[in-house]
Order: structure tokens, then sequence, then C-alpha cells
């Protein structure tokens, strides 16, 4: 048995990994994809109302067409696997919270069985309009957001200098105590 010291390092490890857009050929096993759905679906929600389901994508040309659907999508061309979340259009307030938690599950859950994830977002609503179209989604649901899913692609060192910073806050920068 590990200590809590052990495990709370092991967890920061885990939720620290980095988003990867560039992936190998290497195909997601439906058991696994299944796997990641088993745990993200245990999310706790609002009222337990569970307002999401998951469309998995795997054919080349429908995650290509999901890439052209906003430019914070493009990566998921390139991955063996696209999980698409969608949501419940119900007018309750905290349904997008219970989404951004769903979703860092199944971050997680792909993590926990070796895969490397980003998350994409489809901006803005002509883009959520041509998802559900393209995936067939009904009235009442909203396809926001997917992820890339697959085992990373080893690349050569990063050209340039990234826009994005790097890094994390410092504890003592985000807590306040009363």
């Amino acid at each position: 048995m590990t200590s809590g010291s052990d495990s709370l390092d092991a967890l920061r490890d885990l939720v620290g990994r980095p988003s990867r857009r560039r992936f190998s050929d290497e195909p997601v096993p439906r058991t696994d994809v299944e796997r990641m759905i088993d745990v993200a679906r245990r999310t706790g929600s609002a009222r337990n109302r569970q307002p999401w389901r998951f469309v998995a994508v795997t054919d080349a040309e429908l995650r290509a067409r999901l890439a052209a659907c906003g430019a914070y999508a493009r990566h998921l061309a390139g991955a063996p696997l696209v999980l698409v979340v969608v949501g419940r259009e119900n007018g309750f307030r905290d349904t997008a919270f219970d989404l951004g938690r769903v979703a860092q599950s199944l971050i997680l859950a792909a993590a926990a069985c070796g895969y490397d994830t980003c998350l994409a977002t489809f901006y803005p609503d002509d883009n959520v309009d041509t998802v559900a179209d393209l995936l067939g989604i009904g009235s009442g649901w909203r396809a926001e957001h997917a992820l890339s899913v697959g085992r990373a692609r080893e690349v050569d060192a990063p050209v340039g200098t990234s826009a994005v910073p790097t890094g994390r806050h410092a504890v003592a920068d985000l807590l306040t105590w009363t």
C-alpha cells in the first residue's frame, strides 16, 4: 500500500500531464474506449442529472471534418480517436460545470490507460451546429467540445517560441487564508 503522500504525488503527475496534439497511427481499441467511458460516467453531477453523452469517432474523413470546425479543433484530424462530449441543453447553469468535470474524468481515464489527449473547442456556434449535423446529434443536445486521444508521436524538439505560457502558478499565489 502506498502512503498518502505517494498517492498524491501520483495524482499530481497524472493531472499535470501535458496536452498532446500529435499522435501515432496506433488505433485505440474499443475496449479501452469503453473503459474510459465507464470511468467518466461515474463523475458526479448536479442532482445526478448526468447531462452528457459521448460519440467515439475513428473514421479519418469524419475526424478531418470535425477538425475544420474551429481553430482550436485542428488537432482532431491527426488523432486515431476523437471523443466528442455531447451535453444536454437543459437550461441549468451547472450543466457546463458538469460537462467540464466529465471531460476532466475522460482525460484522466485516458491517461490511466496510457493515452495522451488534447481538449478541442468547437467555436463559434456555427461550428457547434455543423458538428451536430455531422454526427446526427438530435435536438436538445450540443457538442461544444471533444478530445483527441492516442499515443503521442515522437517528434523533434519544437521550433520557435510558443505563445502559450508554461509552468504553473505557485500555491502561495493562488491560495488565500482567512
